[in-house]
């Protein structure tokens, strides 16, 4: 099965074809696919904009299509940055700057309201227009400062608890097992399953 990645995150698409491969499904990425398009991520819910992003992909290639979007709550800060965990720190900014801004927020709060987690909302809209919706979190919590070489965006601040590790001192293998990335494509294995149990 092919499915293209609505996505020209780079690291977002190499993550996923990383975890799909050993179920033979084989990810191509918006520029392998041949498109080029920027895609306006304005919905208020992971969901609202993970369906955006493939329902437009899919719409011009009607080809199997999965998108996601995923950020990251605090919940000392009502659940941000949330949808705009991409760009908290304004529309021209980068990891740094994000991370950056996080620490300040939280420079005062102790260990104990620094809680976290990531969220990872998938959509995937089949080659018939079917739509599979699959969901992974995973908890942690904000370090003080930034650790690890690893990884992108907030992973040198996401401490995982149990082993006292942040993302980005894990390697990618370590990571794509307990990601919430990896939590919703595994959620989503099993829906696939029943949708070609379905079909069969």
């Amino acid at each position: 099965m092919r499915l293209i990645v609505a996505s020209n995150n780079n690291h977002k698409v190499q993550e996923i074809k990383e975890i799909l491969k050993p179920l033979g499904i084989e990810a191509v990425s918006l520029k392998e696919a041949g498109i080029s398009i920027e895609i306006v991520e304005d919905g208020t819910t992971f969901e609202e904009n993970a369906y955006k992003k493939a329902k437009t992909i899919y719409d011009i290639t009607k080809e199997a299509v999965l998108a996601d979007d995923s950020g990251l709550e605090v919940y000392a800060l009502n659940n941000a940055p949330g949808v705009y965990s991409a760009r908290f720190a304004g529309e021209e900014c980068n990891y740094k700057k994000n991370n950056e801004k996080l620490l300040e927020l939280l420079k005062d709060m102790p260990d104990d309201k620094r809680g976290a987690r990531f969220v990872c909302t998938m959509i995937l809209i089949t080659k018939e227009g079917e739509v599979i919706k699959s969901v992974g979190t995973v908890e942690g919590v904000i370090s003080k400062e930034p650790r690890g070489t690893n990884g992108f965006g907030y992973d040198p601040l996401f401490i995982v608890p149990e082993l006292d590790k942040t993302f980005a001192e894990l390697s990618e293998e370590e990571k794509n097992k307990i990601s919430h990335r990896a939590r919703a494509l595994e959620n989503l294995k099993g829906l696939l399953e029943d949708y070609f149990n379905k079909r069969a």
